[in-house]
């Protein structure tokens, strides 16, 4: 089904007129302002026929298939699919499958051969760019192992042990009494956990993760052996890896080649043995296969209470919104006035990041604006209460837990407009550094006044001189924008908006200010201190001065929410595994799971999305957008070699259960043969940080048959065609055509 634009067209229209009758219900309570939204739903139900094919009652998987390895779902499988996988086909599957920054990816050889998604990388490839090199734009292929260029800093890990630890954790939380005691004995029980692990196992580099599942109704410690040796193999082009932009992000039918290759070296320089790999399909998928996505979805809130979703639709999904609509503003304006320091200091790869979460937030808005899905949120947690109601220990043990956390919702709300205004104020990335300097500033000199010891005020003026400069243009702008929030979220009358605007606007108040304050530059900055200028009548310590103490009132009242919040989750989720067990998954937590689709079409804009496309379709886009930078080709593409197969499926879709950290996943079937690599939802499926409704999701992939087009024909890279095909490691482009040749 496609999209159905609710939020937009009816709830709010409906609010304001209802305003005109009732002016008090701008100042409604919580629980009105929900009556209200439900009143609304049920108009918009009987109004809107096409809403009332998806049904407001909860679905069996409305939480999603995101299986965990250590609760595999054999009977699921049986039941649905008539397949019955056993602990060799699931470690397969798992030490196949590896954990990357951000991202998911896979060994396709045992040669320690990876494949990943090329947005995944593309930061890295500009990292291993020499002087004089665009790889981003030109792509990269190495034509012999010693071409294959190291990562600094990069890593794969790979989950080679679980286990069950909840009693442990219980056992250590259960004599704390207060939130401050459970978070100590908490991070000490993680510790102890580590520490024990670690010893037990015989590589040099381990990794231990306790993971929370159902909110802490379980425990599971993941080991992770960690490589740090990843070398960059090969990478499409940013036009092809990214090909539809903006535009198409989110959306489907699409064109893109999202891939690239890495190699994983052991600690004398070979390349590892990888035994446990996906064998690369020669056949693709078809209609109707069923299809294993395998990698680390990022985080979901399928497990929130209805309360819980009314805050993120209410306060925090538009709030966020706004602070990312700014900030890529900011961005692109600069990078437009200056792609030369733009490009230096990775702005496009920073920009596209944003965007992405951007269009991300968009479809979760328009999510929580659906009634339909807010409804089955209710409904299942109805039935999940009545499950709790009829057990006279659960009822004993959970009673008012859903009361508390609606009040918590309450004051989280109250909480709004601070946190709209401070939202990521403390972030270097997305913060201006002048305002980051002048809260140090203003910290340091309040302890200087106080006289404390010598040794605190140099930890606050290494922190202050720490922060690094941003180009004036860019910084300038992102000053602006944190104006701009202020006066949003605080009204024109707040006393941090008056001082920091003074009577002009946010673009105006932000080129005076950085025109006069000696917190502009880190040099002006440690000028001043070492001189001893810098005083509380500095314009930006001043601005300071007015945020210290909300900032530290909201920060002392959210981290107070925010752990009642969490133990009240705690308690939910343990009620929800005595109920349900493992029928239901837990939420993502960027950790390993597998979970199961259906090569499906669906209908969508009056028409039916098809469940592959091929290059043809890149192609069409190429013409048919004439010279629009989202969909131009990179040279070498632009007049494809006859022996070019343009029928190629390129990219494909599934039911399966996907999200943010899924990017690079590998899809399989059966035979745990590769066939693609997800990459994206479509615009239907972002409401799956909330819910999972195949009717409406699809996950979109990058078909292992473009890709070894792609490289056989374009690249003309046989030294990679002839491992993924034959498993044999050829060091050189030419050691691969004598083989070939044979």
């Amino acid at each position: 089904m496609g999209k159905v634009e609710t939020g937009t067209c009816w709830p709010f229209p409906f609010f304001r007129i209802l305003q005109r009758f009732s002016p008090s219900i701008t100042e409604a309570s919580v629980p009105m302002r929900s009556f209200i939204h439900g009143v609304l739903a049920a108009l918009v139900l009987l109004a809107t026929p096409a809403l009332a094919q998806i049904s407001p009652e909860a679905g069996r998987y409305d939480n999603g298939k995101m299986w965990t390895f250590e609760y595999p779902p054999i009977d699921y499988l049986a039941e649905t699919y008539d397949f019955h996988p056993d602990d060799a086909w699931f470690e397969r599957a798992r030490l196949s499958v590896l954990r990357v920054p951000g991202c998911s990816a896979s060994f396709v050889s045992s040669n320690g051969l990876v494949v990943t998604n090329h947005h995944c990388i593309r930061g890295r490839v500009s990292q291993v760019s020499q002087p004089g090199e665009n790889l981003l734009d030109n792509g990269f292929y190495a034509r012999s192992l010693e071409e294959e260029r190291r990562i600094p800093g990069y890593y794969a890990d790979q989950l080679i042990a679980i286990e069950d630890v909840t009693d442990e954790v219980d056992a250590a939380l259960m004599s704390a009494q207060t939130d401050a005691e459970r978070a100590q004995a908490r991070q000490d029980v993680f510790d102890a956990i580590t520490v024990r692990l670690k010893a037990a196992q015989s590589y040099a580099n381990i990794e231990v993760q306790v993971i929370s599942l159902y909110n802490g109704g379980r425990y599971s410690a993941y080991v992770f052996r960690r490589y740090s040796d990843v070398r960059l193999v090969a990478a499409a082009e940013l036009q092809l890896g990214f090909f539809g932009g903006d535009g198409d992000n989110f959306t489907y039918p699409r064109y893109a080649l999202d891939f690239g290759f890495l190699r994983i070296y052991d600690g004398n320089g070979r390349p590892i043995d990888s035994p446990h790999h996906f064998t690369w399909s020669p056949e693709g998928v078809e209609e109707n296969d069923l299809v294993f996505v395998i990698g680390n979805p990022g985080s979901t809130t399928r497990l929130a209470t209805s309360s819980q979703l009314e805050f993120i639709r209410d306060v925090q999904v538009n709030h966020t919104l706004l602070f990312l609509n700014n900030r890529l503003a900011a961005f692109r304006d600069f990078y437009d006035e200056d792609p030369e320091t733009g490009e230096a200091m990775g702005l496009r790869n920073i920009a596209f990041s944003v965007s992405n979460s951007q269009k991300a937030y968009s479809g979760r808005k328009d999510a929580l604006a659906d009634p339909m899905i807010i409804a089955r949120r209710q409904d299942a947690e109805r039935q999940f209460r009545e499950a709790i109601d009829k057990n006279p220990e659960l009822r004993e043990a959970y009673a008012g837990v859903f009361d508390r956390m609606t009040a918590v919702q309450r004051e989280k709300t109250d909480l709004g407009a601070w946190y709209g205004a401070f939202r990521l104020i403390d972030n270097q990335r997305f913060s201006s550094a002048t305002m980051l300097r002048s809260l140090l500033a203003y910290y340091y000199l309040s302890q200087k006044e106080q006289e404390v010891a010598e040794t605190v005020l140099n930890q606050i003026k290494n922190q202050l001189l720490s922060i690094a400069d941003r180009p004036h243009g860019l910084e300038q702008r992102i000053l602006a924008a944190r104006f701009s929030e202020f006066a949003y979220h605080l009204g024109e009358d707040d006393a941090i908006v008056q001082q920091s605007l003074q009577g002009q606007t946010p673009e105006a108040a932000a080129a005076a200010l950085l025109d006069q304050t000696a917190l502009a530059t880190t040099d002006g900055a440690a000028r001043a201190l070492d001189a001893g200028t810098l005083t509380m009548d500095d314009p930006a310590v001043r601005i300071a001065a007015a945020i210290a103490r909300p900032y530290q009132d909201y920060q002392s009242a959210w981290a107070g929410l925010t752990a009642q919040e969490g133990e009240l989750g705690g308690k939910l989720g343990r009620a929800r595994f005595d109920v349900y067990g493992t029928a239901v998954p837990p939420d993502a937590t960027f950790s390993p799971r597998i979970t199961d689709g259906i090569v499906k079409g669906y209908a969508y804009n009056g028409t039916v999305a098809p469940v592959y496309t091929t290059f043809f379709g890149l192609y069409d886009h190429y013409y048919s957008y004439g010279d629009h930078p989202d969909w131009a080709l990179p040279e070498r593409w632009r007049k494809p070699p006859p022996e070019f197969n343009l029928a190629t499926p390129l990219n494909f879709i599934s039911t399966s259960d996907t999200i943010g950290g899924n990017s690079g996943s590998p899809a399989v079937t059966r035979d745990l043969e590769i066939v693609g690599l997800n990459f994206d939802r479509n615009i239907e499926g972002l409401s799956r940080d909330y819910i999972y409704l195949p009717e409406r999701g699809r996950n979109i992939m990058v078909d292992v048959r473009a890709i070894r087009e792609a490289l056989d024909v374009m690249y003309d890279a046989d030294r990679i065609v002839l491992e993924l095909t034959t498993d044999k490691l050829a060091p050189t482009e030419e050691d691969a055509d004598a083989v070939m040749m044979q």
